[in-house]
């Protein structure tokens, strides 16, 4: 590797990539406590927010524009103050530090590094303001660059990088100061779809290898569902979710999480009682929770619907929902077809693999639909 001089801090950076070392061997809990940020007299942005992130753990703050997670990783960092609450950090309220003294590390959307210094000199840029001795921060920087596989690389400047490069040189001047937490903020949007996929999987590798506790802020949910341990559903300022992968798909807590996480048929319908509901002049069997009467929302997943050639009724199983419908347009998306169906005068979407026996159906066939009673959620509504 080139030998380079840092604007920064004076300091040079040559030699072959050191032996990687975790950035911390410290397990942190981070903890927010009622935290609280208002303008004005206007609502909270973030509203009396609780949350625990164990250690170790990556958490995806999930939720649309505005909800507030962008305003809670930034209040966590100590970028923006907050109104109320406490963040701790191993029961230590950092609230009121200032944020190079939290020890935590930042990777923002824009990736955020001077153009004007060299791969090194941005990686180095935080030991530099923490007064890292040279020999130190000489194997720091190869480290952090040996972690996000771009040894040999710190001699470039940031525009002779592709975007992902770039971001992976973000990701380790966040690592480089060997943070108690990593922040993430929308890391990957700036990215094209092929090259997400990738950083997807190559920043989830490296927070487990490192065990650091992450806080990931994203409106993306397949970036949220598939590298975070806890997804964190936000809406007007407030959790309306937390819980694994898993639970936030497969059992949604509100109708908004069920449509905002993953493609949903929502349609409405008449409670008759436990577990049972009528739509249109069908009753189907569902999950309704505590509700045993009045009317709701029902909730079903595309990919959870069946669909098969119309037939006899006495052949099918009455352990599963049936219903008679009719194709009213094909839509071949790749990897599946999406049909739009429509059941006693309902809309249904219905989402099919594709298969290689070109086995599909038109426009105005008649078709049989068939789905899981546990598969179908019914909300108040």
């Amino acid at each position: 590797m080139n030998s380079v001089v840092s604007r920064a801090s004076g300091q040079g950076y040559s030699g072959s990539p050191s032996e990687h070392r975790p950035v911390s061997s410290r397990s942190v809990t981070l903890c927010l406590d009622g935290v609280t940020k208002t303008y004005g007299g206007r609502a909270p942005v973030v509203d009396a927010l609780s949350l625990e992130l164990p250690p170790g753990k990556l958490l995806g703050l999930l939720g649309p524009s505005g909800c507030g997670k962008s305003t809670t990783l930034r209040m966590i960092a100590g970028l923006i103050g907050t109104s109320s609450g406490r963040i701790l950090v191993n029961d230590e309220d950092i609230a009121q530090m200032p944020p190079h003294k939290r020890d935590i590390g930042l990777v923002f959307q824009s990736y955020a590094l001077f153009p004007h210094m060299s791969v090194g000199e941005n990686v180095a840029f935080g030991l530099s303001m923490r007064g890292v001795k040279r020999e130190e921060a000489n194997a720091r920087v190869e480290e952090a660059l040996a972690m996000v596989r771009l040894e040999g690389y710190a001699a470039r400047k940031p525009r002779e990088m592709s975007g992902g490069q770039q971001q992976r040189v973000a990701l380790a001047r966040a690592l480089v100061i060997r943070p108690r937490i990593l922040l993430l903020d929308e890391p990957l949007s700036n990215l094209d779809a092929k090259l997400r996929e990738e950083m997807r999987l190559e920043i989830r590798e490296i927070q487990k290898r490192l065990s650091i506790t992450t806080l990931f802020v994203t409106h993306d949910q397949t970036e949220a569902l598939t590298m975070c341990d806890l997804v964190g559903v936000m809406a007007n300022g407030r959790i309306a979710q937390l819980g694994t992968a898993k639970e936030i798909y497969e059992r949604p807590s509100s109708l908004f999480v069920a449509e905002f996480v993953g493609r949903t048929n929502v349609l409405p319908c008449e409670i008759l009682g436990q577990d049972i509901i009528r739509m249109g002049s069908m009753t189907y069997k569902c999950r309704t929770g505590d509700l045993a009467s009045g009317t709701g929302k029902a909730a079903i997943r595309p990919h959870r619907i069946s669909i098969s050639p119309d037939r006899d009724l006495s052949l099918v199983s009455n352990v599963t929902n049936t219903a008679r419908a009719k194709v009213t347009r094909v839509t071949y998306v790749g990897e599946t077809v999406q049909y739009q169906a429509e059941i006693d005068g309902a809309t249904f979407l219905i989402e099919v693999p594709t298969t290689n026996d070109d086995r599909t159906y038109s426009a105005h066939d008649k078709v049989l639909c068939e789905w899981k009673p546990d598969d179908m959620v019914v909300f108040r509504g």
